[in-house]
């Protein structure tokens, strides 16, 4: 139902109006079309998505987007010219028509990274789950004590780069989501890292995946963030906030480069010493670590702890810090492209 209000709602206003619009009236009716939109996700939203984190947003071409414009499209009159007796009076000082087409909506341009050369120096790390939330467990090893280790040995080589390096536990403690956003947000960082490590039910499933904002109707995928999102310390109030996180094109484009750069860095890394790793690739989700944070951000699924060979590799310090060196490796390839562009630029 809330699907249809959506769809409804982002339709062409004016061409379901059935009346000749002026370039005013079209964009009071684009207005009133976005707020619809709005409403309509807001629904979606508050229907539980912060709470389980089932986020499905999708965008379509020609139709009202967050921050969309409007275009105004039709072929001039230019049919013959009325010769009879000139009509006396008042002239008419409207806008003059431009043809038969109503306006119609398009998605916005993405926006060319290109226009803000911005380094990366500052990398937050997170570390998943901690205290009481132990995340997934198994094989007598806890994920909250995986990920803590991992990116203390993330942390150490960022530094050692050159990057300057925080995390946002550094010891064995809760934090709700929102004061993880915090953390990276207040700290201004360029990049944030955040830590897992994968479970399945069928104990078969192993490899490494990278999540990037973005909506899915995976039911596999919903489920795990709702996981991940769960007492994620924000309100309803916060609403406009996460929507706004949602839509931020140019964040969301740079997170999809830099989580590609990590997934093929871990990937190729880990084969060598892991020759039954699966490449799971590079996914979207809605994790609010990655919707509220206001830098490129991306989750890391390190590994498989439901796997009984993965959980035994895990178990040694030597293949975590094989996992650190191929998460270094990837930011670090990011980073040195992005700072390259800066250098051309300036």
């Amino acid at each position: 139902m809330v699907r249809a209000a959506v769809a409804e709602n982002v339709a062409d206003p004016v061409a379901r109006s059935g009346a000749p619009q002026t370039r005013q009236g079209a964009r009071a009716l684009a207005r009133r079309g976005r707020r619809r939109w709005l409403l309509a996700t807001a629904l979606v939203l508050a229907g539980g998505a912060l709470a389980s984190g089932a986020l499905v947003l999708r965008r379509e071409p020609d139709t009202v987007a967050a921050h969309g414009a409007i275009a105004r499209t039709g072929t001039p009159h230019t049919g013959t010219p009325h010769t009879g007796t000139p009509r006396t009076g008042t002239p008419r000082t409207g806008t003059p028509r431009t043809g038969a087409s109503a306006p119609r909506f398009h998605r916005p341009v993405g926006v060319d990274r290109s226009l803000f050369p911005l380094a990366v120096h500052r990398v937050v790390v997170d570390a998943g789950h901690g205290g009481a939330d132990f995340g997934a467990s198994g094989s007598g090893l806890a994920e909250k004590n995986l990920t803590l280790d991992i990116a203390k040995r993330l942390r150490a080589r960022l530094e050692a780069g050159g990057f300057h390096a925080t995390m946002t536990r550094g010891n064995d403690r809760r934090l709700s989501l929102r004061e993880r956003v915090q953390h990276a947000n207040q700290a201004h960082a360029d990049l944030f890292i955040s830590v897992h490590i994968n479970w399945f039910d069928l104990p078969a499933i192993r490899g490494v995946e990278t999540y990037y904002l973005g909506a899915t109707e995976d039911p596999e995928l919903m489920a795990l963030a709702q996981r991940e999102n769960r007492e994620s310390g924000y309100a309803l109030g916060d609403l406009r906030q996460l929507l706004d996180g949602v839509y931020a094109d140019l964040r969301q484009d740079e997170s999809r480069r830099l989580a590609s750069r990590v997934q093929r860095s871990l990937y190729r890394s880990l084969l060598p010493v892991s020759p039954e790793l699966r490449d799971r690739g590079v996914k979207t989700a809605p994790f609010v670590v990655l919707v509220a944070t206001e830098m490129p951000a991306i989750l890391a699924e390190v590994s498989c702890l439901s796997n009984a060979h993965e959980a035994e590799r895990l178990a040694r310090p030597r293949y975590r810090d094989h996992i650190a060196d191929a998460l270094y490796a990837g930011i670090e390839s990011y980073a040195r492209d992005v700072n390259q562009t800066v250098e051309k630029g300036s």
